[in-house]
């Protein structure tokens, strides 16, 4: 009896060294991560994320982050601020609402937080179909011709490559980041920002410059801006484009006059195989002459 009375409060002792872990799943909504002057707090979360950190916090707020935990430790009080957490495999954007205040002895350590990433999104946007659906599509493929032995019904994706990656590089673009759908294999490639792209659309008094890159399996996309430089009104034509180009597509149809909110827009370039820089008609060889013909530099 005196055993069991023994080991029952050595198991009472050590439970009071078990730390619970709370759970909060991230479902677009931001994720309130209270904290503590002097006392570090961890985040659990089983994806390699970036965090971003305002200026504001430089100095009061140390961030450190490994296999798959974040450590954060506030130096000093700190209002409500929001950070983002940014999934560095897919560009997801988590949002966490932090606020640090002072110690008090009442005050009891604050547990460790887990954050769960919510339920995957349909597949019919940049993800590889579900084995359920390529196995019934695959009955459909075969009804209809005999499917070859080295074609694997499950790597096809519901949308083609380069829409994915064009709708992507636009969120990045025009929508705000906590609202960008995650994709999977989608990644930002280096640009050149000075690259040369006067032979771009070289009929059309439009300016142009490169904004962003993003490559997905073998596709790039790049996004690059346009600006009228006239007073005329410009229809905007992807036959007027010169390059080796997969797709291109205009964010708005048109270029209003020079000084008006509309003259400026975005063309999205996919290419396979390679970036922008060698999609291009190179311009040392050739420029278009606006009176007609060629010249030769």
């Amino acid at each position: 009896m005196k055993s069991f009375i023994y080991g029952l409060c050595m198991i009472t002792g050590l439970a009071g060294y078990a730390q619970a872990v709370e759970v909060q799943q991230w479902e677009r909504i931001p994720i309130a991560l209270p904290l503590v002057v002097g006392e570090e707090r961890i985040v659990f979360i089983d994806q390699n994320m970036r965090v971003g950190l305002p200026r504001a916090l430089t100095g009061k707020l140390r961030v450190q982050s490994t296999g798959g935990a974040i450590y954060l430790l506030a130096n000093e009080p700190i209002a409500p601020t929001r950070l983002q957490l940014q999934n560095m495999a897919s560009g997801e954007i988590v949002l966490v609402d932090i606020a640090a205040s002072a110690s008090t002895p009442e005050r009891s350590t604050l547990e460790p937080l887990k954050i769960v990433m919510g339920e995957p999104r349909s597949n019919r946007y940049g993800q590889g179909r579900t084995a359920k659906k390529a196995k019934a599509d695959q009955k459909v493929d075969r009804a209809e011709e005999q499917v070859s032995k080295n074609d694997t019904p499950s790597s096809k994706r519901e949308t083609p490559v380069p829409v994915v990656i064009t709708r992507y590089a636009a969120q990045m673009l025009y929508a705000p980041l906590r609202t960008v759908e995650p994709v999977a294999g989608v990644s930002q490639v280096n640009l050149n920002r000075r690259l040369d792209l006067t032979t771009l659309i070289p009929t059309l008094p439009i300016k142009a410059w490169a904004l962003g890159a993003w490559r997905m399996e073998g596709y790039w996309v790049t996004a690059v801006k346009l600006q009228n430089t006239s007073a005329q009104h410009l229809m905007l034509d992807p036959r007027d484009l010169m390059g080796d180009f997969t797709a291109a597509t205009f964010q708005h149809p048109y270029l209003g006059a020079k000084g008006d909110a509309s003259d400026t827009t975005i063309v999205y370039l996919v290419t396979r195989g390679r970036g922008l820089a060698k999609s291009l008609v190179p311009s040392t060889i050739a420029r278009i002459d606006p009176k007609g013909g060629s010249r030769e530099e």
